[in-house]
């Protein structure tokens, strides 16, 4: 640390170090932890060892700019995609009412056939007695009411000689015909109901939420002509959400108004949701990850994703990112640091073949070193492919080693690449082996079991 404050710089800001002699001394003797973000800016080749002040000041803030640029973009690009979720969820609701309305009609179609059947049902023989009693209480009913005075009565015609006949004829079906009504009421009353609760749920943004059918697409086409017969662009919130894979979509939160594929979209939103599953599980316990800093840690993932979608979001990118967040505690200087890092690291996920090139030399190394331990996984199922190295590799022993382990055993890696070997993680991984090489051959295991037992 005396070295690094006393000795390390020039006036101007330059290291005075040789290159070499900088990785030289990280390989021996590693680094103090309060040091570690100025060192590793130089580890990951953010500095260079000829940058003075003005130099490192400069690249800082064309970085810290770039950062922003990238990360605008990507913001607006998902405030489309958020934008696209919430018109698929008003499409399902518009779907849902038209079944509702559906299920409306075959409730009207009910009622036609419940009153079919209280036609049948009044001519049964079973209800006579009641019928008749019904009858005699309407004929004492409407006796009384002539009775009254023609302010109840107001409607007399030459008609009232028919009464008698006309009431004998509908009492059979008169009861039947009131329960029908009540029915037909209520049935009326709720499908009014639904669909005034359907109507106050598509009372919303229109320009986040607004669903315009084809039929009134067409309309505002045509009312979009000018006189010149020339059409003029529609607005976003008039756009189908479910338009064809050749549509496009404006950014609501772009400046310059730019236009993103559909292809692009689904893209970067399956990286989204792979980018926020991951970091919301990333090394929950450790103190450092609260909501704040998770959320930089988004950030920092999002916008590498945004400007590597060829490469895109791969499970195990947090992992890589998070150390580096702890040690900087910056979004700028870890995206910088993390773009160096993947330079190296990238070829080792799916995409790259650097891991068949891992799992060769590693075979290569244990049949050479031990030859017992070769033999073991060579005659237990043959599992002499060392797949079980796999995350060793993929997350340079992240996974494997606790933070302050991690730090010691990357900032190696890194100046080994200078010193001794660029293939320093094999040794490494050989050094796991061995050290519980007892173990494996104690216990005669398997793949299934050396598996279980380093995870």
């Amino acid at each position: 640390m005396d070295l690094w404050e006393n000795h390390m710089f020039t006036v101007d800001g330059k290291i005075s170090l040789d290159p070499m002699e900088f990785y030289r001394l990280v390989y021996y003797g590693g680094v103090e932890h309060s040091i570690r973000p100025k060192v590793w800016l130089y580890l990951l080749e953010h500095y260079h060892f000829d940058d003075d002040n003005v130099a490192k000041q400069k690249h800082d803030i064309e970085m810290r700019e770039r950062y922003e640029m990238i990360m605008s973009e990507w913001l607006a690009v998902e405030a489309i995609v958020r934008q696209r979720d919430k018109e698929i969820v008003a499409a399902n609701l518009a779907k849902l009412s038209s079944e509702s309305q559906n299920d409306s009609t075959e409730m009207s179609s009910m009622d036609k056939s419940i009153y079919q059947q209280s036609n049948k049902i009044c001519t049964n023989e079973v209800f006579e007695e009641k019928v008749e009693e019904f009858s005699s209480s309407i004929q004492n009913t409407l006796e009384e009411k002539n009775d009254v005075g023609k302010e109840e009565c107001p409607m007399i015609t030459d008609d009232d000689d028919n009464d008698d006949k006309i009431i004998n004829e509908t009492n059979h079906c008169r009861k039947p015909l009131i329960r029908h009504n009540k029915i037909s009421e209520s049935v009326t009353s709720a499908n009014s109901i639904t669909s005034i609760h359907h109507q106050n749920i598509f009372i919303t943004n229109p320009s986040v939420d607004r669903i315009i059918p084809p039929n009134s697409l067409e309309s505002l086409n045509k009312s979009n002509n000018n006189e010149d017969g020339e059409s003029t662009r529609l607005p976003i919130d008039s756009m189908e959400s479910g338009g064809g894979g050749g549509s496009q979509c404006v950014s609501p939160a772009s400046s310059n108004g730019g236009l993103y594929s559909n292809e692009l979209l689904d893209l970067f939103s399956l990286n989204l949701h792979r980018i926020d599953k991951d970091v919301q599980r990333c090394d929950r316990n450790f103190w450092y990850f609260n909501k704040q800093n998770l959320e930089k840690l988004r950030n920092i993932m999002c916008t590498y994703v945004w400007d590597h979608l060829e490469i895109g979001y791969v499970q195990g990118m947090c992992d890589l990112v998070a150390p580096l967040l702890v040690i900087f505690d910056d979004e700028v200087y870890t995206y910088s640091c993390f773009c160096k890092l993947m330079t190296r690291m990238a070829s080792n996920f799916p995409n790259g073949g650097a891991m068949d090139t891992h799992f060769a030399n590693m075979r290569s190394l244990i049949q050479i070193l031990d030859s017992d331990i070769f033999e073991l996984m060579h005659q237990n199922g043959d599992y002499t492919h060392f797949y079980f190295c796999y995350r060793w590799f993929l997350l340079d022993f992240k996974r494997e080693l606790l933070y302050a382990d991690v730090f010691s055993v990357w900032e190696t890696i890194w100046a080994a690449k200078h010193v001794s070997s660029s293939s320093f993680v094999l040794f490494i991984a050989l050094a796991l082996v061995e050290y519980y090489r007892d173990i494996i051959l104690e216990n005669n295991m398997d793949f299934t079991d050396i598996i279980k037992f380093f995870n």
